[in-house]
């Protein structure tokens, strides 16, 4: 079990979430802000997993909490998940780019909530566990350097902050030069069977991967009408 910060401005939601989490048997700490979520952060608590609401009261959105959360030294890899009434496609794909994990819109279903957490968070225990990984938990491709052991990945000498999942499609892709994984076959790879996961998803995270890679962006192809592989350097 682990660590949870909650960051929710309604009350009922809040307790609500609270319950069901304790119930599973994790600890919860539960704000109404994001600014109350930042005196938190600051007190060094460890955190395994956060769920942040996007429109929250005070000078801070659930948006930009998560943005600074993904430049922060101790929490970047931490999983988010977003849980907000803003249903838009728009919303999504912004929520994910700022860096959020996953995205549940309002109204949810409890159990799909501790689903998206357990899933979260062997997600972010299997990075920080790196296993299965080429070279001794290096790998290397032109100026592309993947440190699992240290879940750390730079591009010419340049640290690269990527959230967990971000980093767990890297790694696995990575791990398969040449080979093309479906839509399909990531999502159960990154986030777990049975769990509801579009393939717009996946590509929202392979669309912010590429960019934070810069020039090593171009490793990762699209394959058209299948999905994605890692270049293999051959011809």
């Amino acid at each position: 079990m682990g660590h949870i910060l909650i960051v929710e401005d309604e009350q009922d939601i809040r307790d609500l979430i609270s319950f069901q989490l304790k119930a599973e048997g994790h600890k919860v700490t539960a704000v109404d802000s994001a600014d109350k979520a930042v005196s938190v952060l600051e007190r060094g608590e460890k955190f395994d997993i956060m769920l942040v609401d996007w429109m929250l009261p005070g000078a801070l959105s659930g948006l930009e909490f998560t943005r600074r959360l993904r430049g922060h030294k101790y929490y970047k890899e931490v999983p988010v998940i977003m849980v907000t009434a803003l249903t838009q496609p728009e919303n999504i794909v912004a929520g994910l780019d700022a860096g959020a994990d996953d995205y549940i819109t309002k109204p949810f279903d409890l159990d799909v909530l501790q689903a998206r957490v357990r899933v979260q968070m062997r997600a972010g225990q299997l990075a920080l566990e790196a296993i299965s990984v080429p070279s001794g938990g290096v790998f290397e491709c032109e100026e592309l350097r993947i440190d699992t052991s240290k879940v750390r990945v730079t591009v010419a000498g340049t640290d690269v902050a990527l959230t967990s999942t971000e980093f767990k499609i890297l790694q696995t892709i990575a791990e398969k030069p040449g080979h093309v994984f479906t839509r399909t076959q990531l999502i159960s790879q990154i986030q777990g069977e049975n769990i509801h996961v579009t393939g717009r998803t996946i590509d929202t995270h392979i669309a912010g991967l590429r960019k934070k890679l810069t020039t090593a962006g171009r490793l990762v192809e699209t394959i058209r009408g299948i999905g994605y592989r890692f270049k293999d350097g051959t011809p």
